[in-house]
């Protein structure tokens, strides 16, 4: 699943269709995870895209600062730019086409992402965005606030981290990254976090996240940027798919929390 910084590295691919005025909408597929709003090519049709920005794992397009078009790449979406030439593929759902003859394009071969379009002014209150906390690259992410939060939490600090009711963006790939970052192990309880390693940890997330932006995310099944360019941090995984990679006296272990792979160095991460 596209995480944070894959859904960023896309966002800034689509600077190159700030300020174009869309000509045409066709739609492939009406049905992803949702249906595909019906009013969605009358209010998009000869409008203008205004602004290109992210939230947590949305991509959040404005369209003449009236109404966003938010997409959620689910887990094997992503959005790619083309000339109107484009001959098109089974898995491009939803194209947009531009009168300078750009286009973009939807593509999800397991469809479980979603396209959806609501006044600009009513974003905050779709439950799927009132719902998230604190972005992770957000300077509003603040120890003392997480401490608060988790102080009595009795899940293991791994599951936390995927919990976008907490911290929005982070998904199981960065978060074995993250806690291998931080020498925290992934099994320790929340409540038994002191505040100087949450501090720690928001250090880790933070620069983890932020490396891989650097990268153009992490391309292991189906991610490639707007353009079609692979991202390349998974060259820099320390931990994450690296079972058995002896680092120092350790090795990374893997284990399953919730129903997903964790990767860990038991001996460097010892504070369970």
């Amino acid at each position: 699943m596209p995480e944070l910084p894959e859904v960023e590295t896309t966002v800034r691919g689509l600077s190159v269709i700030l300020n174009q005025k869309i000509s045409n909408i066709k739609i492939h597929t009406t049905k992803l995870r949702f249906k595909i709003p019906n009013n969605i090519i009358n209010i998009l049709r000869n409008s203008k895209i205004s602004n290109i920005r992210r939230i947590a794992k949305y991509i959040i397009i404005d369209i003449d600062k009236e109404y966003s078009l938010i997409i959620h790449l689910g887990m094997s979406g992503r959005l790619k730019t083309a000339s109107s030439n484009h001959k098109r593929n089974k898995h491009d759902h939803f194209i947009l086409y531009f009168y300078d003859k750009k286009i973009l394009i939807y593509n999800d071969p397991r469809k479980f992402g979603f396209i959806d379009i609501v006044k600009s002014k009513d974003l905050q209150k779709q439950k799927y965005i009132m719902n998230l906390g604190v972005d992770a690259l957000s300077p509003d992410l603040k120890a003392q606030m997480i401490f608060k939060k988790i102080s009595k939490s009795e899940v293991p600090i791994k599951q936390i981290l995927l919990n976008q009711k907490l911290i929005a963006g982070i998904g199981n790939i960065y978060a074995s990254e993250i806690l291998f970052d931080s020498k925290i192990s992934p099994l320790v309880l929340g409540k038994d976090l002191e505040i100087s390693l949450i501090m720690k940890l928001i250090k880790s997330i933070r620069k983890i996240l932020k490396k891989a932006i650097k990268f153009g995310g992490s391309s292991i099944r189906d991610y490639r940027s707007t353009d079609g360019t692979l991202g390349s941090f998974q060259s820099n995984f320390k931990v994450y798919n690296k079972e058995g990679k002896k680092i120092g006296n350790d090795k990374v272990k893997k284990i399953v929390q919730y129903g997903r792979s964790t990767f860990y160095c038991p001996k460097l991460q010892n504070n369970n």
